[in-house]
């Protein structure tokens, strides 16, 4: 399968309201939170979205099918998503468009240097900058036709898909071999910048200063245990 992975002949293409009509984005993303976001920008731009959470599983996706679009973040469980894109973007055929993503400004130097020819600063929600950077990246014959207006719209992702990130954080955090602490810190933070939790981010932040100075961290590690209980402790609208 080549690059245009697009609809059949029988299915119309871009329009002014969905503009990604026809194009499949593949997430690698390990945040359910921002998953989801992503996955409501691409269903209002008329995306296929298909999502991986880790490298391994992303590389298992690119073995079967090619996708138009690649969204890494750079923070991910079995390593950094710097790897990915640098792999995309020397694979022939490349990528038609491959952005990195992260809740850490500096991600953007670090994506740009793996070969990403655009960055996305977490949260993901705005609709216009989003589509932007996918159709900037594409030849004329696959943008849509005729004037387009820009969308101020911002998505919001459901909560109870952040409450599965605090929920599998929490179980990670009461292993007592398997935890990855230094994984552990640098997710919570980019929940905690998403999602605009000050408690959050300062466990998250007490954390990675203790595991950067050698310590092991273990009145960090209970302290962000605890404020992820209490979030799992707050009553969810139903």
């Amino acid at each position: 399968m080549d690059d245009s992975d697009r609809l059949p002949a029988p299915y119309p293409g871009p329009t002014a309201g969905r503009p990604l009509l026809g194009l499949t984005v593949l997430v690698v993303e390990d945040s359910r939170y921002a998953s989801e976001a992503l996955r409501l920008l691409c269903l209002r731009s008329g995306a296929r979205i298909r999502r991986a959470d880790s490298l391994r599983a992303a590389r298992r996706h690119l073995q079967v099918y090619r996708p138009t679009a690649v969204i890494v973040d750079l923070g991910l469980p079995d390593g950094s998503g710097t790897e990915l894109i640098r792999e995309l973007d020397r694979a022939v055929p490349r990528i038609s468009v491959l952005l990195g993503a992260s809740a850490d400004p500096g991600g953007e130097v670090e994506a740009a240097a793996a070969g990403a020819d655009a960055f996305l600063a977490k949260p993901i929600t705005s609709l216009a900058l989003f589509q932007a950077a996918i159709l900037s990246r594409l030849p004329a014959d696959r943008q849509p036709a005729g004037p387009r207006g820009i969308s101020d719209e911002h998505v919001v992702p459901d909560p109870l898909a952040l409450q599965d990130d605090f929920t599998l954080v929490a179980s990670r955090l009461e292993d007592p071999c398997g935890a990855d602490i230094d994984y552990i810190a640098q997710f919570v933070a980019g929940l905690a910048y998403s999602s605009n939790d000050a408690a959050l981010a300062d466990a998250a932040s007490a954390l990675a200063r203790a595991r950067g100075s050698g310590n092991l961290a273990g009145a960090e590690r209970s302290q962000l245990a605890g404020v992820l209980q209490a979030r799992l402790a707050e009553p969810r609208a139903i």
